[in-house]
């Protein structure tokens, strides 16, 4: 793995960390909207930091960058689950529960359907930032990635 490849992963890692964080906590479902625009984002710097010469190596190094990001948005995805149980085991928000017609829980079901919801949606955040790094790779070489590869030889 490159140097530039885990920089752009780390990047792309740290703010996905705080939206999925925020977004998680609203709801575990919202942090997966944050890995489309993270996927591609890791891509493209990655290629725009290595320069790699081929499509392929810049879609693989994209996809291990997007990667690398949503491992860092999977830990953030854990830690809103736990503060979402911990709030759900608050009976100030118990009313609110009972409001939307939801069934109250026991404090063990809260604490496994929590974890649960943000250890599936943080793998599947983990595979689909995955492939948008590896777009993200491929859009930077289709565009910016062509352009420097179509320089003239330089003169003897």
């Amino acid at each position: 793995m490159g140097g530039a490849l885990i920089k752009a992963g780390l990047i792309v890692g740290a703010g996905m960390f705080l939206c999925v964080l925020v977004a998680a906590v609203v709801s575990p479902l919202c942090a997966s909207c944050v890995a489309i625009l993270a996927g591609v984002g890791a891509g493209y710097l990655t290629g725009a930091f290595e320069k790699p010469s081929s499509s392929a190596e810049v879609i693989r190094r994209g996809a291990a960058a997007g990667a690398i990001a949503a491992g860092m948005a999977f830990l953030a995805q854990i830690l809103a689950a736990v503060i979402n149980a911990t709030v759900m085991q608050n009976p100030q928000f118990q009313g609110a529960t009972v409001l939307l017609g939801l069934p109250l829980l026991s404090s063990n079901e809260v604490w496994i359907a929590q974890l649960l919801a943000g250890v599936c949606l943080g793998i599947l955040n983990v595979g689909i930032t995955a492939g948008l790094g590896a777009g993200g790779g491929a859009i930077w070489f289709s565009t910016a990635g062509k352009r420097g590869s179509l320089a003239p030889p330089p003169l003897p």
